[in-house]
């Protein structure tokens, strides 16, 4: 059989040769697990990008995955760096919050790693995350790489408040590369909102992006659960000005 994969999700891009660098580790240590790339494209050093990227996705995996994050701008500093065993998978990176959507399962227990001497101040990913990720996708221990750490970094996605007539006010939590923007605001099931708003701006809300006029700027609900702001063949974002952070309202 072959065994559950080691994952990679970074800010590194593919034009340089970090990620290159990072699989020759892991292929060296551990041959025979496959590779595969989450994504690389995450915005340098934006912790939030990849905190609610690796959400999406860590569960879906086969439990026994490793999920290798690097997205460190700390690296190098006196953050620590992390191992994570959480609900059947493990996950490995900075501890910066980047890996907080394992860290809230009931049963996720962390083992802060050792940086040896001879890792490059500058390159963790490479030196320290890497051979960890090996080592756990070929059957190593957690409690093996390192002492239990009890408080590691969780970061929280932003809870949404509704006011005294009944409105959710939430925020936009990140824009995709289709310019849609993805809020903190998650209706209920059978409970779509009817009236949204962001700025100045009204917006339909509908069940698909096809039910939008082309250019049409709308509200639905997207494969995350979350409500997204979008714009029919268009780019939400640059269209309506939105920005990570700006305020939306649900009725």
């Amino acid at each position: 059989m072959t065994p559950p994969p080691i994952t990679l999700l970074t800010d590194f891009g593919t034009a340089d040769g970090y990620v290159a660098e990072m699989k020759g580790v892991l292929s060296t240590l551990a041959p025979t697990v496959p590779l595969l790339d989450l994504s690389h494209d995450i915005p340098p050093q934006d912790i939030t990008a990849a905190r609610l990227a690796l959400a999406r996705c860590w569960r879906r995996f086969p439990v026994g995955t490793v999920h290798l994050v690097v997205v460190d701008p700390g690296v190098g500093t006196s953050r620590a760096a992390l191992a994570v065993a959480s609900e059947g998978r493990f996950l490995v990176g900075p501890d910066n919050g980047v890996l907080s959507p394992a860290l809230f399962a009931l049963d996720a227990q962390v083992v802060q790693l050792v940086v040896p001497e001879s890792a490059s101040p500058t390159f963790h990913g490479r030196d320290v995350f890497a051979p960890t990720a090996a080592r756990l996708a070929t059957g190593t221990p957690l409690d093996e790489l390192g002492e239990r750490l009890l408080h590691p970094v969780r970061l929280r996605t932003p809870a949404p408040r509704r006011d005294a007539n009944g409105a959710l006010h939430g925020e936009v939590l990140t824009i995709d590369r289709f310019g849609n923007a993805i809020t903190n605001l998650m209706p209920a099931p059978g409970a779509h909102p009817h009236h949204v708003t962001v700025g100045m701006h009204a917006l339909r809300v509908v069940r698909t992006y096809a039910d939008a006029e082309s250019g049409e700027a709308v509200a639905l609900v997207g494969s995350s659960g979350w409500l997204e702001l979008a714009v029919r063949d268009g780019h939400a974002a640059a269209s309506l000005g939105l920005r990570r952070g700006d305020r939306v309202e649900a009725r």
